[in-house]
């Protein structure tokens, strides 16, 4: 008997919002890298004072699109202009649903002419994936999935390993392994770099703030590749990075990882749920958070909702063009950084230690989400929600909870606000949460990204126009 569809599982389930917000497969996990090398409150300082060693090489799917048509389709799906993307480039893409909904995004390289390499999350692979079969598009398109969340010590294989060095000494060590200076190369453009006789592709990168490169090649490299850049780094204070410390850098630079895609409704989107099976990223996604709504849609963010309004370009036709031409931007609700109130999230964190009451929802540390879409009211001084809390954690540069969210287009910075933590009814029957009582945490509305240096020294986009708010 083959797999049930997508599609049968929500039919048969009737309640999407529920089937999703009781998802018993756990928290996001990022797999196979350990959790801390030395701890994870070192290692995310070693992002704003030394270096880190940012290891990708196992959360993300690579997918490999190839052929005439490869531009095509990615234009055909992305609200991002493609005309100037040549090879040696790279850009963060974001595909919609014909509704103008967010999907999901990630990285695209441009490698080689007609040769182009998405890196990211499950779900906007898969939309391209299904849009280069369902379109006929003459490319080939190779899957290379991420790694398994618990691979219970099998071996694991990638195409590629994939590295960061970042930080204020990045450069440095960079130098130190290419045996001499280097000019750097412009924001999101590609180069090459020599490390341990192997030459290996790179792309200016910046997620702590600081000049900084990713880098990739075979992964039959990756330990050679790694020790090197390791013993490179040791005079320069290079910390390698766990897991626990990674998930949380983008609390300082303020990308929001993981919107619920917007492809559960809509009679358009019918033939792609048939084709997503029930062990698929869609079908076991599991939502979590205080704000719930029997309409699965209120869920659903676009692109200025989410930070990306500038990446929309109407020099191309792309699903969801004609649904976001009839939005106005500028009312819409726009992406902040939440900074929580010290005492209130004291309050959260010892009411573990009450033996008279359940207390409140588990806060963990430094990543607080307990979901894979995580999706906590705002409300104002009368109650009223007034945008959604959608990535939680403590940065220890900060010494800081925050919080990305999208909040109401009129609500200037500095406004105090309450996140409601704590799912209603005493919490869902998701595997991470145990019966608890919600509390409102107060909050300042601050700028995304919240770190100054990231502010200030990204190029161009939506981090630069934080800066100027």
């Amino acid at each position: 008997m083959g797999k049930r569809s997508l599609q049968e599982v929500l039919d048969q389930a009737g309640d999407v919002v529920g089937l999703l917000r009781n998802s018993q497969i756990g928290a996001y996990i990022y797999p196979v890298v350990p959790s801390e090398f030395t701890n994870w409150r070192r290692e995310q300082k070693a992002w704003r004072e030394t270096a880190v060693l940012f290891d990708q090489s196992h959360h993300m799917v690579n997918l490999f699109i190839a052929g005439k048509d490869a531009l095509r389709l990615l234009s055909d799906t992305g609200i991002n202009s493609f005309a100037n993307f040549p090879p040696g480039r790279a850009k963060q893409f974001v595909p919609t649903s014909p509704s103008g909904h967010v999907i999901g995004d990630g990285i695209l390289f441009h490698e080689e002419q007609d040769q182009l390499v998405f890196v990211g999350r499950a779900p906007t692979a898969n939309w391209l994936l299904y849009q280069a079969e369902a379109g006929k598009y003459d490319v080939e398109v190779v899957k290379d999935d991420r790694s398994p969340s618990r691979p219970y010590g099998k071996a694991v294989q990638r195409r590629y390993w994939r590295f960061q060095i970042q930080g204020p000494a990045a450069w440095q060590i960079i130098e130190k392994i290419n045996g001499g200076s280097l000019e750097a190369p412009k924001f999101f453009h590609m180069g090459w770099l020599t490390v341990a006789g192997l030459r290996v592709r790179t792309l200016r990168h910046g997620m702590a703030g600081a000049p900084g490169l990713e880098l990739w090649g075979p992964y039959d490299s990756y330990e050679r590749v790694r020790e090197a850049i390791l013993e490179a780094g040791r005079e320069f204070g290079l910390e390698p990075c766990g897991s626990r410390a990674y998930s949380t850098n983008t609390l300082e630079s303020g990308w929001i990882p993981s919107p619920l895609p917007a492809i559960y409704t809509g009679e358009e989107l019918r033939g792609y749920r048939e084709w997503l099976d029930e062990d698929s990223y869609e079908a076991t996604n599991a939502l979590a958070g205080s704000f719930v709504s029997d309409d699965i849609e209120d869920y659903y963010l676009n692109p200025w909702e989410l930070g990306y309004g500038s990446f929309v370009k109407f020099d191309h036709d792309f699903i969801g063009r004609d649904a976001l031409e009839q939005i106005d931007g500028s009312s819409q609700r726009k992406k902040v950084t939440l900074a929580w109130n010290a005492e209130d999230v004291g309050k959260v964190l010892t009411s573990i230690l009450d033996t008279e009451h359940r207390g409140y929802m588990f806060f963990d540390l430094p990543n607080a989400n307990y979901g894979s879409s995580n999706y906590d009211a705002v409300v104002d001084a009368a109650g009223h929600v007034v945008g959604l809390s959608l990535f939680t954690g403590y940065s220890a540069n900060e010494r800081r909870v925050l919080s990305l969210a999208t909040v109401d287009h009129d609500i200037p910075l500095g406004t105090e606000l309450r996140v409601v933590w704590g799912e209603p009814d005493g919490g869902s029957k998701k595997t991470t949460v145990e019966p608890h009582d919600q509390v409102e945490i107060r909050v300042v509305v601050s700028p995304a990204p919240y770190s100054v240096t990231a502010r200030l020294e990204y190029p161009g986009g939506w981090r630069r126009r934080a800066a100027e708010q």
